[in-house]
Protein backbone atom coordinates (compact mmCIF):
# COMPACT_ATOMS: atom_id res chain seq x y z
CA UNK A 1 0.00 0.00 0.00
CA UNK A 2 1.45 3.56 -1.38
CA UNK A 3 2.14 5.78 1.50
CA UNK A 4 0.19 8.90 1.35
CA UNK A 5 2.23 11.89 0.42
CA UNK A 6 1.06 15.28 2.11
CA UNK A 7 0.54 18.88 0.30
CA UNK A 8 2.20 21.23 0.74
CA UNK A 9 1.31 23.61 4.08
CA UNK A 10 0.06 27.33 4.40
CA UNK A 11 -0.05 30.13 7.23
CA UNK A 12 -3.67 29.94 8.36
CA UNK A 13 -3.93 33.67 8.75
CA UNK A 14 -2.05 36.55 7.99
CA UNK A 15 -1.23 37.32 11.09
CA UNK A 16 0.58 33.99 11.74
CA UNK A 17 2.80 35.48 8.82
CA UNK A 18 3.61 38.89 9.71
CA UNK A 19 4.51 37.85 13.38
CA UNK A 20 6.64 35.06 11.88
CA UNK A 21 8.52 37.19 9.87
CA UNK A 22 8.97 39.90 12.52
CA UNK A 23 9.78 37.63 15.01
CA UNK A 24 12.59 36.51 12.30
CA UNK A 25 14.14 39.79 11.52
CA UNK A 26 13.76 41.47 14.60
CA UNK A 27 15.92 40.00 16.85
CA UNK A 28 19.30 40.14 18.50
CA UNK A 29 20.45 41.95 15.55
CA UNK A 30 18.35 44.70 16.44
CA UNK A 31 18.85 44.57 20.14
CA UNK A 32 22.33 43.68 20.78
CA UNK A 33 23.90 44.37 17.90
CA UNK A 34 22.43 47.51 16.43
CA UNK A 35 23.37 49.46 19.92
CA UNK A 36 27.04 48.18 19.80
CA UNK A 37 27.55 49.33 16.33
CA UNK A 38 26.10 52.91 17.15
CA UNK A 39 27.99 52.81 20.26
CA UNK A 40 31.32 51.64 18.28
CA UNK A 41 30.71 54.45 14.97
CA UNK A 42 30.41 57.83 16.88
CA UNK A 43 26.39 57.69 18.03
CA UNK A 44 23.88 59.26 15.74
CA UNK A 45 26.34 58.95 12.74
CA UNK A 46 26.00 55.50 11.97
CA UNK A 47 22.13 56.38 11.47
CA UNK A 48 22.86 58.51 8.32
CA UNK A 49 24.05 55.56 6.62
CA UNK A 50 21.90 52.88 8.07
CA UNK A 51 18.90 54.38 6.57
CA UNK A 52 21.21 54.84 3.04
CA UNK A 53 21.23 51.00 2.84
CA UNK A 54 18.54 50.35 4.29
CA UNK A 55 16.58 52.08 1.23
CA UNK A 56 18.40 50.86 -1.12
CA UNK A 57 19.76 47.91 -0.12
CA UNK A 58 17.70 46.24 2.79
CA UNK A 59 13.86 46.99 1.69
CA UNK A 60 14.34 46.20 -2.02
CA UNK A 61 16.17 42.89 -1.24
CA UNK A 62 13.47 41.62 1.39
CA UNK A 63 10.49 42.37 -0.58
CA UNK A 64 12.01 40.70 -3.54
CA UNK A 65 12.70 37.41 -1.72
CA UNK A 66 9.54 37.31 -0.08
CA UNK A 67 7.34 38.02 -3.75
CA UNK A 68 9.84 35.05 -4.94
CA UNK A 69 8.28 32.86 -1.98
CA UNK A 70 5.10 33.55 -2.71
CA UNK A 71 5.24 33.65 -6.69
CA UNK A 72 6.80 30.51 -7.00
CA UNK A 73 5.28 28.97 -3.88
CA UNK A 74 8.67 26.66 -3.09
CA UNK A 75 11.77 26.90 -0.56
CA UNK A 76 14.82 28.68 -1.14
CA UNK A 77 16.40 26.37 -3.69
CA UNK A 78 13.89 25.02 -5.80
CA UNK A 79 12.37 28.44 -6.30
CA UNK A 80 15.34 29.05 -8.58
CA UNK A 81 14.32 26.78 -11.20
CA UNK A 82 11.13 28.95 -11.74
CA UNK A 83 13.37 32.07 -12.23
CA UNK A 84 16.95 31.77 -13.33
CA UNK A 85 17.89 27.70 -13.01
CA UNK A 86 22.05 28.84 -13.13
CA UNK A 87 21.00 30.37 -9.72
CA UNK A 88 19.30 27.46 -8.21
CA UNK A 89 21.94 26.99 -5.44
CA UNK A 90 23.16 30.68 -4.84
CA UNK A 91 21.24 31.18 -1.15
CA UNK A 92 21.08 28.66 0.97
CA UNK A 93 23.54 28.97 3.80
CA UNK A 94 23.00 26.34 6.03
CA UNK A 95 25.12 27.71 8.43
CA UNK A 96 22.57 30.73 9.02
CA UNK A 97 20.17 28.22 11.48
CA UNK A 98 23.25 28.37 13.32
CA UNK A 99 24.75 32.14 14.16
CA UNK A 100 21.90 32.95 16.29
CA UNK A 101 22.19 29.69 18.10
CA UNK A 102 25.43 30.53 19.02
CA UNK A 103 23.96 33.78 20.44
CA UNK A 104 21.46 31.99 22.56
CA UNK A 105 24.34 28.98 23.95
CA UNK A 106 26.94 31.47 24.30
CA UNK A 107 27.58 34.68 26.01
CA UNK A 108 30.51 37.20 24.40
CA UNK A 109 32.54 38.92 26.87
CA UNK A 110 32.67 42.93 27.11
CA UNK A 111 36.18 44.08 27.30
CA UNK A 112 36.69 47.39 29.53
CA UNK A 113 39.75 49.47 29.89
CA UNK A 114 41.95 51.38 31.97
CA UNK A 115 40.78 51.86 35.33
CA UNK A 116 37.35 52.99 35.49
CA UNK A 117 35.30 51.91 38.25
CA UNK A 118 32.90 49.29 36.57
CA UNK A 119 29.66 48.68 37.57
CA UNK A 120 28.13 45.52 39.15
CA UNK A 121 26.62 44.30 35.71
CA UNK A 122 29.73 45.09 34.01
CA UNK A 123 31.74 42.82 37.11
CA UNK A 124 28.97 39.81 36.44
CA UNK A 125 29.19 39.61 32.84
CA UNK A 126 32.89 39.65 33.16
CA UNK A 127 33.78 37.62 36.43
CA UNK A 128 30.61 35.81 37.25
CA UNK A 129 28.72 35.15 33.84
CA UNK A 130 32.48 33.82 31.54
CA UNK A 131 35.09 32.05 32.77
CA UNK A 132 37.85 32.34 30.08
CA UNK A 133 40.98 30.23 29.11
CA UNK A 134 43.73 32.52 27.59
CA UNK A 135 42.80 32.08 24.02
CA UNK A 136 41.69 29.68 21.56
CA UNK A 137 44.10 27.24 22.11
CA UNK A 138 42.92 26.92 25.64
CA UNK A 139 39.73 25.04 25.50
CA UNK A 140 39.24 24.27 28.65
CA UNK A 141 36.59 22.53 29.78
CA UNK A 142 32.99 22.69 29.35
CA UNK A 143 30.57 25.19 31.35
CA UNK A 144 27.61 22.72 32.02
CA UNK A 145 25.46 25.42 32.93
CA UNK A 146 25.43 27.17 29.32
CA UNK A 147 25.91 23.32 27.76
CA UNK A 148 22.70 22.77 29.32
CA UNK A 149 21.03 26.17 28.45
CA UNK A 150 22.30 24.94 24.74
CA UNK A 151 20.66 21.93 25.24
CA UNK A 152 16.91 23.75 26.15
CA UNK A 153 17.54 25.84 23.00
CA UNK A 154 17.31 23.24 20.62
CA UNK A 155 14.73 21.04 22.88
CA UNK A 156 12.58 24.30 22.64
CA UNK A 157 13.41 24.78 18.57
CA UNK A 158 12.61 21.42 17.74
CA UNK A 159 9.43 20.80 19.47
CA UNK A 160 8.39 24.47 18.27
CA UNK A 161 8.49 23.52 14.42
CA UNK A 162 8.67 20.05 14.32
CA UNK A 163 5.09 20.04 13.01
CA UNK A 164 5.24 22.62 10.10
CA UNK A 165 4.37 26.01 10.11
CA UNK A 166 0.61 26.01 11.28
CA UNK A 167 1.89 24.86 14.61
CA UNK A 168 4.88 27.24 14.68
CA UNK A 169 2.04 29.85 13.65
CA UNK A 170 0.73 29.42 17.50
CA UNK A 171 4.09 29.86 18.92
CA UNK A 172 5.16 32.94 17.51
CA UNK A 173 2.22 34.83 18.85
CA UNK A 174 4.15 34.48 22.49
CA UNK A 175 7.65 34.49 21.24
CA UNK A 176 7.27 37.58 18.66
CA UNK A 177 5.11 39.53 21.12
CA UNK A 178 6.51 38.96 24.07
CA UNK A 179 9.81 40.66 23.21
CA UNK A 180 7.75 44.35 22.18
CA UNK A 181 6.39 43.98 25.46
CA UNK A 182 9.70 44.02 27.40
CA UNK A 183 11.33 46.18 24.71
CA UNK A 184 8.48 49.06 25.53
CA UNK A 185 9.24 48.48 29.40
CA UNK A 186 12.86 49.16 28.98
CA UNK A 187 12.74 52.02 27.14
CA UNK A 188 10.43 53.56 29.11
CA UNK A 189 11.96 52.63 32.27
CA UNK A 190 15.34 53.95 30.63
CA UNK A 191 14.57 57.70 29.69
CA UNK A 192 12.52 57.84 33.40
CA UNK A 193 16.63 57.09 34.85
CA UNK A 194 18.73 60.08 36.01
CA UNK A 195 21.72 61.66 33.11
CA UNK A 196 19.23 59.25 30.34
CA UNK A 197 18.86 62.08 28.23
CA UNK A 198 22.57 62.68 27.98
CA UNK A 199 22.49 59.18 26.56
CA UNK A 200 19.84 60.42 24.14
CA UNK A 201 22.06 63.19 22.78
CA UNK A 202 25.23 61.43 22.50
CA UNK A 203 23.06 58.32 20.69
CA UNK A 204 21.10 61.32 17.76
CA UNK A 205 24.16 63.48 17.84
CA UNK A 206 26.01 62.89 14.36
CA UNK A 207 29.65 63.47 14.20
CA UNK A 208 30.07 64.33 10.32
CA UNK A 209 33.79 63.88 10.55
CA UNK A 210 32.94 59.99 10.91
CA UNK A 211 31.28 59.88 7.84
CA UNK A 212 34.93 59.86 6.12
CA UNK A 213 35.42 56.45 7.65
CA UNK A 214 35.23 53.12 5.04
CA UNK A 215 34.62 51.15 8.13
CA UNK A 216 31.08 53.08 9.48
CA UNK A 217 29.50 52.74 5.42
CA UNK A 218 30.82 49.23 5.73
CA UNK A 219 29.19 47.93 8.90
CA UNK A 220 26.71 50.06 8.26
CA UNK A 221 25.29 47.85 5.12
CA UNK A 222 26.14 44.90 7.05
CA UNK A 223 23.82 45.55 9.97
CA UNK A 224 21.06 46.41 7.48
CA UNK A 225 21.59 42.50 5.45
CA UNK A 226 21.82 41.39 8.60
CA UNK A 227 19.22 42.77 10.53
CA UNK A 228 16.40 42.42 7.75
CA UNK A 229 17.47 38.79 7.65
CA UNK A 230 18.12 38.82 4.05
CA UNK A 231 20.27 36.22 1.58
CA UNK A 232 19.63 33.05 3.81
CA UNK A 233 16.90 31.90 2.15
CA UNK A 234 14.18 32.77 5.24
CA UNK A 235 12.37 35.36 3.48
CA UNK A 236 11.71 33.05 0.61
CA UNK A 237 10.65 30.33 2.51
CA UNK A 238 8.27 31.88 4.93
CA UNK A 239 6.79 33.85 1.85
CA UNK A 240 6.51 30.50 0.07
CA UNK A 241 3.60 29.16 2.97
CA UNK A 242 1.53 32.57 1.80
CA UNK A 243 -1.69 32.30 -0.18
CA UNK A 244 -0.39 33.58 -3.87
CA UNK A 245 -3.07 36.47 -3.81
CA UNK A 246 -1.29 38.02 -0.51
CA UNK A 247 -0.54 41.37 -0.34
CA UNK A 248 2.99 40.96 0.13
CA UNK A 249 3.95 44.29 -1.21
CA UNK A 250 2.63 45.85 1.36
CA UNK A 251 3.47 43.68 4.35
CA UNK A 252 7.12 43.76 2.88
CA UNK A 253 7.03 47.52 3.43
CA UNK A 254 5.57 47.06 7.24
CA UNK A 255 8.00 44.99 8.30
CA UNK A 256 10.87 46.49 6.90
CA UNK A 257 9.87 49.70 9.06
CA UNK A 258 9.24 47.72 11.80
CA UNK A 259 12.20 46.22 11.86
CA UNK A 260 14.35 49.67 11.73
CA UNK A 261 11.77 51.05 14.15
CA UNK A 262 12.95 48.60 17.02
CA UNK A 263 16.33 48.88 16.23
CA UNK A 264 15.72 52.55 16.56
CA UNK A 265 13.59 52.14 19.88
CA UNK A 266 16.51 49.57 21.49
CA UNK A 267 19.03 51.94 20.60
CA UNK A 268 17.56 54.44 22.51
CA UNK A 269 16.90 52.29 25.35
CA UNK A 270 20.40 50.86 25.31
CA UNK A 271 21.87 55.06 25.27
CA UNK A 272 19.65 56.17 27.99
CA UNK A 273 20.99 53.45 30.41
CA UNK A 274 24.41 54.02 29.09
CA UNK A 275 23.51 57.98 30.19
CA UNK A 276 22.29 56.68 33.72
CA UNK A 277 25.69 54.80 34.09
CA UNK A 278 27.82 57.74 33.06
CA UNK A 279 26.56 60.24 35.56
CA UNK A 280 26.90 57.37 38.69
CA UNK A 281 30.24 57.44 37.59
CA UNK A 282 30.80 60.49 36.45
CA UNK A 283 32.53 59.67 33.48
CA UNK A 284 31.97 60.38 29.93
CA UNK A 285 29.55 58.11 28.41
CA UNK A 286 31.84 56.53 25.82
CA UNK A 287 33.93 55.55 28.73
CA UNK A 288 31.66 53.66 30.64
CA UNK A 289 31.83 50.49 28.65
CA UNK A 290 34.28 49.55 26.07
CA UNK A 291 31.83 48.79 22.46
CA UNK A 292 31.23 45.35 22.44
CA UNK A 293 28.54 42.20 21.68
CA UNK A 294 28.06 42.61 25.22
CA UNK A 295 27.01 46.08 25.83
CA UNK A 296 23.59 45.59 25.90
CA UNK A 297 23.90 42.62 28.61
CA UNK A 298 24.94 45.77 30.46
CA UNK A 299 23.47 48.52 29.88
CA UNK A 300 19.46 46.64 29.96
CA UNK A 301 20.40 44.75 33.50
CA UNK A 302 21.49 48.29 34.61
CA UNK A 303 18.18 49.98 33.36
CA UNK A 304 16.12 46.49 34.78
CA UNK A 305 18.17 46.85 38.37
CA UNK A 306 16.43 50.26 39.18
CA UNK A 307 12.60 48.50 38.61
CA UNK A 308 10.78 47.93 40.93
CA UNK A 309 11.02 44.08 41.75
CA UNK A 310 14.65 43.65 39.87
CA UNK A 311 14.73 40.08 40.17
CA UNK A 312 11.19 39.56 38.28
CA UNK A 313 12.28 42.15 35.40
CA UNK A 314 15.70 40.57 34.96
CA UNK A 315 14.24 37.20 34.38
CA UNK A 316 11.66 38.97 31.97
CA UNK A 317 14.84 40.29 30.27
CA UNK A 318 16.64 36.90 29.88
CA UNK A 319 13.70 35.43 28.51
CA UNK A 320 12.89 38.24 25.93
CA UNK A 321 16.36 37.99 24.72
CA UNK A 322 16.06 33.95 24.16
CA UNK A 323 12.70 34.48 22.84
CA UNK A 324 13.81 37.03 20.46
CA UNK A 325 17.12 34.46 19.24
CA UNK A 326 14.80 31.38 18.93
CA UNK A 327 12.27 33.36 16.41
CA UNK A 328 15.27 33.59 13.85
CA UNK A 329 16.63 29.69 14.68
CA UNK A 330 12.58 28.77 13.95
CA UNK A 331 12.98 30.40 10.84
CA UNK A 332 16.19 29.12 9.81
CA UNK A 333 15.32 25.62 10.31
CA UNK A 334 12.46 25.67 8.43
CA UNK A 335 14.42 27.32 5.82
CA UNK A 336 16.84 24.35 5.48
CA UNK A 337 13.59 21.67 6.23
CA UNK A 338 11.36 22.85 3.70
CA UNK A 339 14.11 23.04 1.58
CA UNK A 340 15.10 19.68 1.76
CA UNK A 341 11.56 18.76 1.39
CA UNK A 342 10.82 20.85 -1.89
CA UNK A 343 13.73 18.90 -3.62
CA UNK A 344 12.49 15.78 -2.93
CA UNK A 345 8.91 16.23 -1.81
CA UNK A 346 7.78 12.11 -2.39
CA UNK A 347 10.11 11.24 0.06
CA UNK A 348 10.12 13.46 2.52
CA UNK A 349 6.24 14.44 2.54
CA UNK A 350 5.57 11.29 3.87
CA UNK A 351 4.46 11.10 7.36
CA UNK A 352 6.97 11.39 10.14
CA UNK A 353 9.74 11.66 8.06
CA UNK A 354 9.98 15.51 8.27
CA UNK A 355 10.09 14.81 11.99
CA UNK A 356 13.00 12.56 12.01
CA UNK A 357 14.95 14.90 9.39
CA UNK A 358 14.69 17.68 11.52
CA UNK A 359 15.41 15.96 14.92
CA UNK A 360 18.70 14.52 13.33
CA UNK A 361 19.73 17.99 11.83
CA UNK A 362 19.04 19.46 15.75
CA UNK A 363 21.06 16.42 16.76
CA UNK A 364 24.26 17.43 14.96
CA UNK A 365 23.28 21.20 15.64
CA UNK A 366 23.80 20.66 18.47
CA UNK A 367 26.95 18.55 18.83
CA UNK A 368 28.82 20.45 16.81
CA UNK A 369 27.77 24.21 18.85
CA UNK A 370 29.25 21.99 22.19
CA UNK A 371 32.87 23.34 21.74
CA UNK A 372 31.36 27.11 22.26
CA UNK A 373 30.42 26.36 25.72
CA UNK A 374 33.77 25.40 27.01
CA UNK A 375 35.26 28.21 28.35
CA UNK A 376 37.49 28.77 25.58
CA UNK A 377 34.52 29.00 23.33
CA UNK A 378 33.85 32.54 23.73
CA UNK A 379 36.79 32.84 21.19
CA UNK A 380 35.71 30.78 18.72
CA UNK A 381 31.79 32.41 18.82
CA UNK A 382 33.76 35.92 18.59
CA UNK A 383 35.20 34.30 15.31
CA UNK A 384 31.98 33.14 13.78
CA UNK A 385 30.37 36.40 14.58
CA UNK A 386 33.34 38.17 12.97
CA UNK A 387 33.27 35.97 9.76
CA UNK A 388 30.14 34.13 9.71
CA UNK A 389 27.01 36.44 9.44
CA UNK A 390 28.10 39.87 8.43
CA UNK A 391 30.62 39.27 6.26
CA UNK A 392 31.25 39.31 2.25
CA UNK A 393 29.54 36.14 1.76
CA UNK A 394 25.59 38.17 2.28
CA UNK A 395 26.85 40.76 -0.21
CA UNK A 396 27.89 38.08 -2.86
CA UNK A 397 24.16 36.20 -2.22
CA UNK A 398 22.68 39.24 -2.23
CA UNK A 399 24.22 40.56 -5.21
CA UNK A 400 23.45 36.99 -7.27
CA UNK A 401 20.43 36.83 -6.40
CA UNK A 402 19.34 40.81 -7.92
CA UNK A 403 21.19 39.67 -10.69
CA UNK A 404 19.56 36.65 -11.09
CA UNK A 405 15.96 38.72 -10.85
CA UNK A 406 16.82 41.75 -12.06
CA UNK A 407 18.42 40.84 -15.14
CA UNK A 408 17.75 36.80 -15.56
CA UNK A 409 14.41 36.64 -15.02
CA UNK A 410 13.61 40.23 -15.20
CA UNK A 411 12.77 43.14 -12.96
CA UNK A 412 10.22 44.10 -15.30
CA UNK A 413 8.87 40.60 -15.09
CA UNK A 414 8.94 40.51 -11.45
CA UNK A 415 6.94 44.01 -11.10
CA UNK A 416 4.16 42.17 -12.91
CA UNK A 417 4.11 39.15 -10.85
CA UNK A 418 4.01 41.64 -7.81
CA UNK A 419 0.62 43.34 -9.76
CA UNK A 420 -0.28 40.04 -10.98
CA UNK A 421 -0.54 38.64 -7.27
CA UNK A 422 -1.43 42.05 -5.25
CA UNK A 423 -3.09 44.21 -7.68
CA UNK A 424 -0.71 47.42 -7.17
CA UNK A 425 2.29 47.54 -9.10
CA UNK A 426 5.66 48.16 -7.22
CA UNK A 427 7.58 51.50 -7.05
CA UNK A 428 9.49 52.31 -9.82
CA UNK A 429 12.39 52.78 -7.65
CA UNK A 430 12.15 49.01 -6.53
CA UNK A 431 12.81 47.89 -10.45
CA UNK A 432 15.82 50.43 -10.25
CA UNK A 433 17.37 49.01 -7.27
CA UNK A 434 17.05 45.90 -8.45
CA UNK A 435 18.86 46.17 -11.69
CA UNK A 436 20.99 48.46 -11.24
CA UNK A 437 21.47 50.20 -7.29
CA UNK A 438 21.20 46.95 -5.08
CA UNK A 439 23.73 44.88 -7.01
CA UNK A 440 26.45 47.66 -7.55
CA UNK A 441 26.09 48.80 -3.85
CA UNK A 442 26.51 44.95 -2.78
CA UNK A 443 29.88 44.83 -5.33
CA UNK A 444 31.74 47.99 -4.11
CA UNK A 445 30.74 46.81 -0.41
CA UNK A 446 32.02 42.93 -1.13
CA UNK A 447 35.32 44.26 -3.13
CA UNK A 448 35.47 46.85 0.17
CA UNK A 449 35.36 44.46 2.27
CA UNK A 450 38.59 42.74 1.04
CA UNK A 451 40.36 46.15 0.62
CA UNK A 452 39.32 47.43 3.96
CA UNK A 453 39.94 43.83 6.11
CA UNK A 454 41.56 43.77 9.38
CA UNK A 455 42.16 40.78 11.23
CA UNK A 456 39.86 39.69 14.45
CA UNK A 457 41.02 40.74 17.89
CA UNK A 458 39.55 40.29 21.04
CA UNK A 459 40.71 43.34 23.58
CA UNK A 460 44.39 42.83 24.19
CA UNK A 461 43.96 39.32 22.80
CA UNK A 462 45.37 38.56 19.09
CA UNK A 463 44.15 35.29 17.82
CA UNK A 464 46.88 32.51 15.88
CA UNK A 465 47.54 32.51 12.36
CA UNK A 466 45.58 29.03 11.72
CA UNK A 467 42.04 31.08 13.35
CA UNK A 468 41.96 33.60 10.60
CA UNK A 469 42.01 30.79 7.85
CA UNK A 470 39.41 29.39 9.67
CA UNK A 471 37.51 32.34 9.68
CA UNK A 472 37.97 32.46 5.85
CA UNK A 473 36.69 29.39 5.48
CA UNK A 474 33.84 30.00 7.02
CA UNK A 475 33.52 33.45 5.31
CA UNK A 476 33.59 31.77 2.17
CA UNK A 477 31.95 28.32 2.11
CA UNK A 478 28.58 29.73 0.79
CA UNK A 479 30.29 32.03 -1.68
CA UNK A 480 32.31 29.32 -3.64
CA UNK A 481 29.56 26.74 -3.70
CA UNK A 482 27.27 29.57 -5.85
CA UNK A 483 30.41 29.33 -9.00
CA UNK A 484 31.09 25.76 -8.12
CA UNK A 485 27.00 25.03 -9.02
CA UNK A 486 26.91 26.93 -12.06
CA UNK A 487 30.06 25.33 -14.09
CA UNK A 488 28.65 22.04 -12.75
CA UNK A 489 25.11 23.01 -14.52
CA UNK A 490 27.05 24.17 -17.36
CA UNK A 491 28.66 21.20 -17.98
CA UNK A 492 26.13 19.13 -17.10
CA UNK A 493 23.91 20.59 -19.62
CA UNK A 494 23.63 19.40 -23.50
CA UNK A 495 24.32 21.81 -26.36
CA UNK A 496 26.70 24.43 -27.39
CA UNK A 497 27.74 26.78 -24.60
CA UNK A 498 25.91 29.40 -25.67
CA UNK A 499 22.80 27.36 -25.53
CA UNK A 500 23.69 25.90 -22.24
CA UNK A 501 23.82 29.75 -21.27
CA UNK A 502 20.57 30.76 -22.58
CA UNK A 503 18.95 27.54 -21.12
CA UNK A 504 20.11 28.05 -17.97
CA UNK A 505 19.88 32.19 -17.77
CA UNK A 506 16.28 32.13 -18.29
CA UNK A 507 13.35 30.28 -16.40
CA UNK A 508 12.35 27.27 -17.27
CA UNK A 509 9.20 28.19 -17.79
CA UNK A 510 10.19 30.06 -20.62
CA UNK A 511 11.45 26.77 -22.00
CA UNK A 512 8.78 24.26 -21.12
CA UNK A 513 5.82 26.18 -18.90
CA UNK A 514 5.25 23.31 -16.15
CA UNK A 515 1.50 22.35 -15.10
CA UNK A 516 2.27 23.70 -11.52
CA UNK A 517 2.66 27.08 -12.94
CA UNK A 518 -0.38 26.91 -15.21
CA UNK A 519 -2.68 26.69 -11.65
CA UNK A 520 -0.92 28.88 -9.94
CA UNK A 521 -2.79 31.82 -10.22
Amino acid sequence: METKVEKREQWRNKREYILAVAGNVVGLGNVWRFPYLCYKNGGGVFLLPYLFFAVLCGVPIFLLETVIGQYTQEGAITCWTNLSPLSQDRCVDLTSANWTALHNGNLTRNWTSGNLTKSSASEFWERGVLSMSGGIDEIGTVKWELLLCLLACWVACYFCIWKGVRFTGKVVYVTAVFPYVMLVILLVRGLTLPGAWQGVVYYLYPEPSRLADLQVWMEACAQVLFSYGVASGTLITLGSYNKVKNNCYRDSLWLCVLNSCTSLGAGFAVFSALGFMAQVQGVPINMVVDSGPGLAFIAFPQAVAMMPLPQFWAACFFIMLIMLGLDTVFAGLETITSSVIDMFPGTMRKPWRREIFLLLFCSICFIIQIPLTTQGGVYLFQLVDYYGPNGASILFVSLVQCVAVGWAFGAERMCDAVEEMTGQRPLVLFKLCWRYFTPLICMVCFICSFLDYTPLTFGDYVYPDWSYYLGWVMALSSVVVIPIWAIGKICLTKGSLRQRLLVLWHPVSDHVRPKKNKEMF
